[in-house]
């Protein structure tokens, strides 16, 4: 549900408080997105991505600078194959979705590819439902959505998304087209490339699926989108259909568990501000103001995720282990109360974790015992290593 205009706008203000003086707001992507929805706990980055916060110039800042960025040449090679994909119309592209998705369809022997431009994100929006409502009001033609805008509510602000492409079939179904410059090899990509992929369009599928439920009837969002990659060493396209469902139903979820941005907001102390501009220990202050929810995954998803992990070590919480030990560990929050739990100086013996503890202590002890005097001294333990 939006807000109400006075309270929107004076979130907005706040936001842009929290930014600092005449910084622009970076705008979420459906990459940011996926990545806050698989830590949707994180309160941190909950707000600085609602603030619109430059996570890199931040942690830059912080003194931890992230390894985030795609290289220059990388950055044209991608460019350079999403043209030759969209070329004469999207000839090729809707060539594509028809042999993979769509078989059963008249092939496109062309397609409408309407203009989208408009002015600011939300121009853009708007130009956009109103082509895809156009689209869906015209049966049994192709249309071509060349970098559209969705927008979906996160959290209670507002992100706009823009996709590489969306096609509406002649059924009036509508199709998230994914293109991506690594390679696709043997009919094959890389699963850890695709799995990225797949969540960043899972984003896309439910942006588009508002923009569905506006309309009456709602078109069909299809949850099998198309993946376009170059063939094997070439730079010819090929195409895989991947089926989203599952990653949509889990940002779907974990977006809907996010804390709202204003309840964030009205928890931080008067004059917070994260402008990278800032004094080291002044901006350092501001954002440890905001609890984070560290986790070895943030590595491969988080500008900040170096600052997180240092404090999380420095206070010794057993997050740093991972999620999987945490869940396992119970009430025991740090790493030195699960040492005094192994060593019987702490912690309940009823408790399932301490009394697993225990056991792996005692069984740890009687294997070093039998290696004889040779196992050197564990200062960490009273044992042996």
């Amino acid at each position: 549900m939006p807000l109400p205009r006075t309270r929107g706008k004076a979130l907005r203000q706040r936001l842009a408080e929290l930014r600092g003086p005449d910084v622009p707001a970076k705008a979420l992507d459906a990459r940011a997105l996926a990545a806050l929805a698989a830590n949707p706990g994180c309160k941190r980055r909950a707000i600085l991505d609602g603030a619109g916060v430059n996570k890199a110039a931040l942690a830059s800042a912080l003194g931890t600078p992230s390894v985030f960025g795609q290289s220059q040449f990388a950055f044209t090679r991608g460019n350079a194959f999403e043209a030759k994909v969209k070329a004469d119309g999207g000839a090729e592209l809707l060539r594509l979705v028809h042999e993979k998705l769509d078989r059963r369809a008249e092939p496109p022997a062309g397609a409408h590819v309407p203009d989208l431009s408009a002015t600011g994100p939300e121009g853009r929006a708007a130009r956009t439902a109103l082509a895809l409502r156009e689209a869906t009001a015209a049966p049994g033609t192709w249309t071509l959505l060349d970098h559209p805008m969705l927008a979906l509510d996160v959290a209670g602000s507002p992100a706009f998304l823009e996709p590489d492409a969306v096609v509406a079939h002649p059924d009036g179904s509508w199709t998230v087209v994914e293109i991506k410059s690594f390679p696709m090899l043997d009919g094959s990509a890389d699963p850890a490339k695709v799995g990225a992929a797949a969540r960043q369009a899972a984003v896309y599928v439910l942006a588009l699926e508002e923009v569905a439920a506006r309309l009456d009837p709602a078109p069909e969002v299809r949850h099998r989108i198309l993946l376009v990659c170059p063939k094997d060493f070439s730079n010819l396209p090929t195409a895989s259909a991947v089926d989203v469902r599952k990653q949509r139903a889990v940002t779907g979820r974990q977006l809907a568990r996010l804390t709202r941005v204003e309840d964030i907001a009205d928890t931080l102390p008067e004059g917070v501000c994260f402008s990278p501009e800032l004094p080291a220990a002044e901006l350092t202050s501001a954002v440890e103001s905001v609890p984070a929810t560290y986790a070895p995954e943030c590595l491969s998803a988080c500008e900040l995720a170096f600052h997180c992990r240092d404090r999380s070590r420095a206070a010794g919480a057993v997050t740093s282990l991972g999620r999987s030990v945490r869940a396992e560990l119970g009430g025991l929050a740090t790493i030195g109360d699960v040492l005094s739990a192994a060593r019987g100086e702490a912690g309940d013996p009823e408790d399932p974790a301490v009394a697993a503890l225990r056991r792996a202590a005692r069984l740890r002890a009687e294997a070093l015992e039998s290696l004889g005097p040779q196992a050197p001294a564990d200062a960490t333990t009273g044992g042996a290593v």
